[in-house]
């Protein structure tokens, strides 16, 4: 049964390096669920977070919806966060992050030290590691936080002393938001946890009841 509104709208933001499309198999199993989505795609590496975030506020301004959730992936969930420093005034709807480096990345850290890596990392990633996320209020929105246990990925060579649980990229603790409404671990990787169907699950409760399913 549906039980979406016609006027909630879901916008889906990928992380660093990742195309829009592989957003694909999340925002359809969303799809399914009765919501509308968007992915919105941004330029992760070239251009920092404060002006991603007033590109974003431009696309969303546009949305011809009453309800507007957003859903980020990793570095998305960082710019979603910036969306609301900087153009808090947002339409009503609730935030997910997924594998998102709330605290930082300690593999982020360690790559940054090298010049080819800190230009790879992109502007983002600079302001992220700079500190200043850590000083911007919480979002007023109910927010949900997933994150992975799944150790799998190219961080845990990169930086073999990654704390566990991780997702192969991100310690469960880099990924905490104190004041979210809800968290959540699930046994998927970092990059994994957009081709889930129990992710997706658990997704779509949230923004739908402002809980996860326990």
């Amino acid at each position: 049964m549906n039980l979406v509104s016609k006027n909630e709208t879901v916008v889906l933001l990928h992380g660093l390096w990742l195309p829009a499309y592989c957003l694909w198999p999340l925002a359809r199993r969303l799809e399914c669920r009765g919501f509308a989505v968007h992915r919105y795609a941004y330029a992760s590496v070239r251009v920092d977070l404060t002006t991603n975030a007033a590109r974003l506020a431009r696309f969303l301004s546009e949305i011809d919806a009453d309800c507007v959730h957003l859903v980020g992936h990793s570095l998305g969930g960082v710019l979603i966060r910036a969306l609301f420093h900087d153009h808090p005034d947002q339409k009503p709807g609730r935030i997910v992050t997924l594998g998102t480096p709330h605290g930082g990345s300690r593999v982020a850290r360690h790559l940054s030290r090298h010049v080819l890596w800190r230009r790879a990392l992109g502007r983002g990633v600079a302001q992220l590691l700079s500190g200043d996320v850590h000083d911007w209020a919480l979002p007023a929105r109910e927010i949900g936080v997933i994150s992975g246990t799944h150790s799998f990925g190219m961080g845990r060579f990169l930086y073999p002393g990654l704390p566990r649980p991780n997702d192969g990229l991100l310690a469960g603790e880099e990924c905490a938001l104190p004041g979210a409404r809800d968290s959540l671990a699930l046994p998927v990787s970092h990059t994994g946890m957009l081709f889930s169907r129990r992710v997706a699950i658990q997704l779509g409760h949230f923004l739908q009841h402002g809980m996860f399913e326990r």
